[in-house]
C-alpha cells in the first residue's frame, strides 16, 4: 500500500505513487460509484463536481492501514480520524485554482486516488499544481488508474483540475493533525464566545488606540483577540497589555515569569487560529519555544489541545 512514494517540494510538499493499492482494493473503491443517491452536487463557477461521504462504507481495517501509512509518509502526528469522499466529475466540469488551507479544526493532509481506467490525454481532468493563483502550471498529475497524490495542506498549496471530457472518478482521504482537531475548534469557539473588547482592562485602551492608528485592522483585531484570551484565563492587566503588544508586533518587555511568557505565546497562537488558519510551520516554531516548560493549571485545557504531546 502506497509503496515507493515519489516526493517533491515544488511548488509545495507533495508525493505521488503510481500503483497505490492492490487491484482488489481498487475494485472495492470503484464500487462506491455505483451508488446513485446521497451525492452532493457542486455547480459553482469555480468548483464543479459531485461528492459523497463514503467513510462508513470503508472497512475499519483499511482505514487504519492507510492512516498508519500516511503517518509514515508525512511524518505528521495524525489523529485516529479519517474522512473519505467519492468525487465524480462529468464532462464540462472543472475545479478552479484553490489552496484548501487548513482552517481551525480542518484536515491537514489529503490523499487523492484516481480510478479512471483507460484514461487518455483528451479526457482531461488533470490535477495541476501552482506556486500562486497567477502562476503557470508547475507540476501536473494525470488521473491515471490507481495513481495517488498526497499533500500537506497550507495557505500556498494551490491546485486545480482541468475540464473533463470523460467521467472522472476519484476517492479522497482526509486526515487531521493532532494539534488542529475538531475538539480544538469547539474549545476555541467557546473561549471566544460573545467577545466584547469592552471587557478588557482600561489600562489597555491607550496602547490599543495607538496601535489602531498605525497598524492594519487585521493585526489589531488579532492582538485584541489574544488579549481577550489572557483576560478570560484570569491574567492581570499588565500581562494582557504584554499579550496585545506581542500579537501586534509592538515593542514590549520580555516577561521574566515563565508562566506569563507561556501564556502570552499561547494567547497569540489561539488568536491566530481563530482569525487565520492552522499554520504547520508556525506551530512547529511555537512548539519548540514551549519545549521543557511546565503546563500551568489555568492554561492546561487549551494547552492540551494545542500541544497534546506535552501533556504527560
Amino acid at each position: 500500500m502506497l509503496s515507493q512514494p515519489n516526493h517533491h517540494d515544488n511548488p509545495f510538499p507533495f508525493f505521488y505513487v503510481d500503483s497505490a493499492f492492490s487491484e482488489e482494493q481498487c475494485a472495492a473503491l470503484k464500487a462506491l460509484f455505483l451508488q446513485d443517491t446521497d451525492w452532493q452536487h457542486r455547480d459553482g463557477a469555480f468548483y464543479r463536481c459531485s461528492l459523497r461521504d463514503v467513510t462508513e462504507e470503508i472497512s475499519a481495517t483499511f482505514q487504519t492501514e492507510i492512516l498508519s501509512r500516511m503517518r509514515e509518509i508525512t511524518g505528521l502526528p495524525l489523529i485516529n480520524r479519517v474522512l473519505i469522499t467519492a468525487q465524480r466529475m462529468l464532462p464540462g466540469q472543472v475545479i478552479g485554482i484553490h489552496s484548501d488551507r487548513p482552517l481551525l479544526g480542518y484536515e491537514i493532509a489529503r490523499l487523492v486516488l484516481q480510478l479512471n481506467k483507460e484514461w487518455q490525454v483528451e479526457h482531461g481532468g488533470v490535477l495541476e499544481l501552482f506556486s500562486s493563483p497567477q502562476s503557470g502550471v508547475v507540476f501536473s498529475v494525470n488521473p491515471e488508474y490507481n495513481k495517488a497524490f498526497g499533500f500537506t495542506l497550507n495557505v500556498n498549496s494551490y491546485h486545480g483540475v482541468t475540464e473533463v471530457t470523460h467521467p472522472r472518478q476519484t476517492v479522497v482521504f482526509n486526515f487531521w493533525h493532532a494539534a488542529n482537531t475538531p475538539e480544538l475548534a469547539a474549545h476555541i469557539q467557546t473561549l471566544f464566545t460573545h467577545v466584547k473588547f469592552s471587557e478588557l482592562p482600561s489600562a489597555l485602551d491607550p496602547v490599543a488606540s495607538d496601535a489602531e492608528s498605525i497598524l492594519p485592522e487585521e493585526t489589531t483585531l488579532r492582538a485584541g483577540t489574544a488579549a481577550i484570551a489572557l483576560h478570560r484565563w484570569g491574567y492581570d492587566a499588565q500581562t494582557i497589555i504584554n499579550g496585545y503588544q506581542h500579537s501586534a508586533g509592538l515593542p514590549s518587555c520580555e516577561p521574566e515569569d515563565v508562566e506569563i511568557y507561556a501564556a502570552v505565546l499561547l494567547a497569540d497562537w489561539v488568536a491566530y487560529l481563530h482569525r487565520n488558519s492552522f499554520d504547520l510551520t508556525r506551530w512547529k516554531i511555537l512548539n519548540d519555544k514551549l519545549e521543557g516548560i511546565e503546563v500551568f493549571k489555568r492554561l492546561e485545557p487549551t494547552w492540551q489541545l494545542c500541544f497534546p504531546e506535552k501533556i504527560s
